[in-house]
């Protein structure tokens, strides 16, 4: 196997493959690149998986002067290559050993035999899902995944992101448990109603594919009984699904509200940023009191670190309200919202806040509250009473 390599555009393919190998995998073929080269005029096929995600993509800044195929170690050669002294460079590969000569310099390596790497999975007798474009997906995606976590988790469904596929909508949902995010979005084609969960780190892989597409770029999107292939032209990134059920979260979408809010998003990040400087060592807790029209007041309280209060211009009906929330899990979903303004629905004390963009349906947001305890509102009233006696002096 012999190929003349560009290194610019090469590199760029390579690290898309790399990042789907697995660094820490006791299988030295999991650890590395298989290059697949059948054809003098066809692009170099790389393909790399860790078992749980895997990627096949089509590198053309490669001149094949010797076919053959091989698995190339990321840790020693990949290093080479992006360290390689020269805009062009050839590989060749002889009896299971490699050479990179650049320019007048040379560099020797060891391989792992081809036979050696997983069979990849196939996609062709895999049913359409759905075929969107680059920019929609991401959207959905990033909006879809706000409430998620990371980890071994336990129940399962915590670490994944829901697709569904209904009535030509497809949806992502994630929940931790505490938080529910949902984004929608409408695809150019569909398959049959369905669904399958995907873990979160396999579509946070995704969102980077998609990230470096042009906003246009059609995917298509195909799912047999294990795996989700997501195609993107000379592409293709598959990810293992996990099998366990996801809650009915319909079920808590409750639409009553005894209070609302629409207030100026930046002005609400800054402020709760604020709150979070003095809270975030302690409960993380910020108390929201709602005077329906008046002011929105934040109120925050650390034994060790001191106390916060911010009042806020912003358009409140329904009841009067003091409500408290992890202030990091606020700030997600208001990062995630883009926009202006932010509209606000609650529920009481005690019931969800539903957060939506202002005339829009296509991202929801919900966060459960923290329960207050008689000596929280004790406190929180002691600081603002002390306050306005330091002021009337």
């Amino acid at each position: 196997m012999k190929l003349h390599i560009r290194k610019g555009d090469f590199l760029k393919d390579w690290q898309t493959a790399e990042r789907s190998t697995s660094s820490k995998s006791t299988i030295s073929s999991l650890t590395g690149i298989l290059l697949r080269a059948e054809g003098k005029d066809k692009g170099i096929l790389l393909e790399a998986t860790d078992l749980k995600t895997s990627i096949k993509c089509v590198s053309n800044s490669v001149t094949i002067e010797e076919e053959g195929e091989v698995v190339l170690p990321v840790r020693i050669v990949g290093d080479l290559f992006k360290k390689a002294p020269a805009d062009e460079f050839t590989v060749q590969i002889v009896d299971g050993k490699g050479t990179i000569t650049a320019g007048r310099n040379r560099y020797r390596f060891t391989t792992y035999p081809a036979k050696e790497f997983p069979k990849l999975p196939v996609s062709e007798s895999a049913p359409l899902f759905c075929t969107i474009g680059a920019a929609d997906l991401l959207r959905t995606i990033l909006e879809g995944t706000v409430a998620s976590t990371t980890g071994d988790e336990f129940p399962k469904y915590l670490g994944t992101a829901f697709f569904q596929l209904r009535d030509k909508e497809l949806r992502v949902i994630s929940t931790d448990g505490r938080r529910l995010s949902l984004s929608k979005c409408y695809p150019s084609q569909t398959g049959p109603d369905g669904d399958f969960l995907l873990p979160i780190a396999g579509v946070r892989e995704l969102q980077r594919l998609l990230s470096a597409l042009d906003r246009d770029a059609p995917i298509r999107v195909v799912a047999d009984d294990s795996l989700v292939f997501f195609q993107m032209g000379s592409m293709e990134f598959s990810v293992r699904k996990v099998e366990t059920a996801f809650p009915n979260y319909e079920k808590i979408l409750n639409p009553q509200s005894t209070t609302t809010l629409t207030v100026e998003r930046d002005a609400l990040i800054a402020a709760l940023e604020r709150v979070d400087i003095v809270v975030r060592d302690f409960t993380r807790m910020v108390l929201f009191h709602l005077s329906p029209e008046g002011d929105l007041t934040l109120t925050g309280k650390a034994p060790e670190t001191g106390s916060v209060r911010e009042i806020l211009d912003g358009t409140i009906e329904g009841e009067p309200l003091t409500v408290a929330f992890n202030v990091g899990y606020f700030l997600d979903g208001l990062k995630a919202l883009y926009g202006e303004k932010a509209s606000m629905s609650f529920n009481g004390s005690e019931g969800q806040m539903t957060m939506l963009r202002p005339g829009e349906t296509n991202f929801l947001y919900m966060v459960m509250p923290i329960k207050l305890t008689e000596s929280d509102l004790s406190r929180d009233d002691d600081d603002e009473n002390g306050e306005a006696g330091a002021g009337a002096e």
